[in-house]
C-alpha cells in the first residue's frame, strides 16, 4: 500500500487594499510638510527639537486633515474616471458615440476656463505674486515644456539643458549692444526671439551631431561637460562676455508697428501676458507635433531604440531633431528673462538649474504637456508663496522638493497628470513586458 504525501496547504496572504496604501502615503506627505514648515529652530544639545515640536504641535491635525481631504478628493475622481470608462464600454452604441463625441467639447471647455483664469487671475494677485509669475513660473514653464521633448518623448537624459538657456540669454544681450562685443546694429528683443531659436537650434546640432549616438549615463555626462564649458566660456572671455560682470542695460520688448507704439516695462503683468501668447503657440506646435510621424518615430525610439532602428527609423536624425527642438525653447525662454530681468551674468545659469527643471519635468510626468507645465507651476509658485507667508525658509525650500519627489515616485512614479504613453509603459513594465526607464542604455539591460 502506497501512502502518497500529505496536500501541501497554501496560505493565501491577505493583500492590503491600494486605496489605504494611498491614504498612508497621503498622511507622510502631510506630516513631513508640517515639520519642513515648522520654523523652530534645533539647538546644540537638543537635535530632535525642531522633530518633536512639529509633530507635538496642533498645526499637525490641519495637515493631517489636508491630506486626507486630497485623498478623498482624488478617490473620488478615480473612482469616477472608472465609471465613466465601464459606462462608456457597457452602453449601447448610440450612447458610446454620443460619450464619446463630448470628450472634445469637454476639453476645449476646460482650456477656456484655464485660460480666463490664467488670464484673469493674476490681475488680483499683489505685487509680489505677479512677479513670481513672471520671473520664476513663467521661465520655468518655458523651460520645463522644451526638456519635456528631450527627456519625456525622445527618451534623451540632457543634464546641460540651461547652457541653451545661458545662450539665448546672451544672444539677446549681444543683439542689444548690452556686450563688449556689439554688432554694427540694435534689434528689438522680439526680432531676436527668431534669431535666438536659430541659434541654440545650431548650438544644439553642433552638439548633438557627434555625442548623439551615445545612450543614457554617457549621454548625460557629454551634456553636463557642454554646459561647464558654456559657462566658462561665458566667465573667461571678459573681453566678449563681460565675465563674471555680465550684461548690463537689456531694453524691454517694444512695439513701434503701423501706428501702434508699445513699450513693456518693469511691470509684471505685460510680461505675464506675452508669456501666455508664447505658451498658447509652443503647445498649439508641440501637440502637433507630438501626433505627427516625428512624434511616433520619438516614441518608438523611448521605448525601444534597437527596435526602432531594426525597423528602419533613423535614430540619429529623430534624436538630433529633438535635442535642436528642446534647445531652441530653451533660448526662447532666455530672451524673455534677459529682456525682463534687464541683466545677466554666467552666474544666472547654475547646473542645478538644469537639475530642477528636469525634476519638474518627471514631477508633472514626462510626456505629458499638460502635466509638465502644471508641475513646474505649482513647484516654483507654491514654495514662493510659503516663503512669502514665512511658512517655509527659503534654504529650505530644496528639501521640501526633494521630499516631494521622493514620496511622488513611491505612489505615483508616472508623474502627477501621466500621458497616455507613459502610463501603458509603466502598466507594461509591471507585467515584465517593457522597460518604464525612458533613458536606460539598452533594452537588454533589464536583467
Amino acid at each position: 500500500m502506497t501512502i502518497g504525501k500529505p496536500p501541501v496547504q497554501v496560505r493565501r496572504t491577505r493583500q492590503v487594499d491600494p486605496r489605504w496604501m494611498r491614504l498612508g502615503g497621503w498622511l507622510v506627505m502631510g506630516a513631513l510638510l508640517r515639520i519642513m514648515t515648522d520654523t523652530a529652530e534645533g539647538t546644540p544639545s537638543d537635535h530632535w527639537y525642531v522633530l518633536s515640536n512639529a509633530l507635538e504641535s496642533p498645526a499637525l491635525i490641519g495637515w493631517l486633515a489636508a491630506a486626507v481631504v486630497v485623498w478623498a478628493l482624488l478617490e473620488v475622481w478615480r473612482a469616477r474616471q472608472l465609471g465613466s470608462v465601464v459606462s462608456t464600454w457597457t452602453a449601447a452604441p448610440r450612447g458610446r458615440l454620443r460619450t464619446l463625441s463630448a470628450v472634445p467639447l469637454t476639453r476645449w471647455l476646460m482650456l477656456a476656463a484655464v485660460a480666463a483664469a490664467a488670464i484673469v487671475i493674476p490681475q488680483f494677485l499683489s505685487e509680489f505674486y505677479q512677479r513670481v509669475l513672471v520671473d520664476q513660473v513663467a521661465v520655468f514653464v518655458l523651460l520645463a515644456v522644451g526638456l519635456n521633448v528631450v527627456v519625456g518623448w525622445a527618451g534623451l537624459l540632457d543634464l546641460g539643458y540651461v547652457a541653451f538657456f545661458a545662450i539665448g540669454a546672451y544672444t539677446c544681450a549681444y543683439f542689444t549692444r548690452a556686450l563688449p562685443v556689439r554688432p554694427p546694429f540694435a534689434l528689438n528683443p522680439f526680432v531676436i526671439l527668431p534669431i535666438a531659436v536659430l541659434v541654440c537650434l545650431t548650438a544644439g546640432l553642433l552638439l548633438g551631431a557627434p555625442t548623439l549616438r551615445l545612450r543614457g549615463d554617457y549621454l548625460a555626462i557629454v551634456t553636463l561637460g557642454f554646459h561647464e564649458i558654456v559657462q566658462l566660456f561665458l566667465v573667461n572671455k571678459n573681453n566678449w562676455t563681460g565675465g563674471n560682470e555680465g550684461a548690463f542695460g537689456i531694453p524691454h520688448f517694444s512695439i513701434n508697428l503701423f501706428g501702434i507704439h508699445y513699450s513693456w516695462t518693469l511691470a509684471s503683468l505685460p510680461y505675464w501676458y506675452l508669456f501666455i501668447a508664447m505658451l498658447a503657440i509652443l503647445v498649439f506646435l508641440f501637440n502637433r507635433l507630438e501626433h505627427s510621424k516625428v512624434g511616433r518615430s520619438w516614441t518608438s525610439i523611448r521605448e525601444d531604440e534597437v527596435a526602432a532602428a531594426a525597423n528602419g527609423v533613423p535614430t540619429v536624425k529623430y534624436k538630433l531633431m529633438a535635442f535642436a527642438i528642446g534647445a531652441s525653447t530653451s533660448g526662447l525662454s532666455g530672451v524673455l528673462y534677459a529682456s525682463r530681468i534687464g541683466y545677466i551674468n554666467p552666474a544666472s545659469f547654475p547646473i542645478v538649474l538644469s537639475i530642477t527643471v528636469l525634476s519638474y519635468v518627471i514631477f508633472g510626468g514626462m510626456g505629458s504637456l499638460i502635466g509638465v507645465i502644471v508641475g513646474a507651476a505649482l513647484l516654483t509658485f507654491l514654495p514662493a508663496v510659503f516663503q512669502e507667508q514665512a511658512i517655509v525658509r527659503q534654504e529650505d525650500i530644496p528639501m521640501w522638493i526633494g521630499a516631494i519627489l521622493v514620496v511622488m515616485m513611491i505612489f505615483r512614479s508616472q508623474g502627477l497628470i501621466p500621458s497616455r504613453r507613459r502610463r501603458r509603459e509603466l502598466r507594461l513594465a509591471a507585467q515584465g513586458i517593457a522597460d518604464a526607464d525612458a533613458m536606460s542604455e539598452s533594452p537588454e539591460g533589464r536583467s
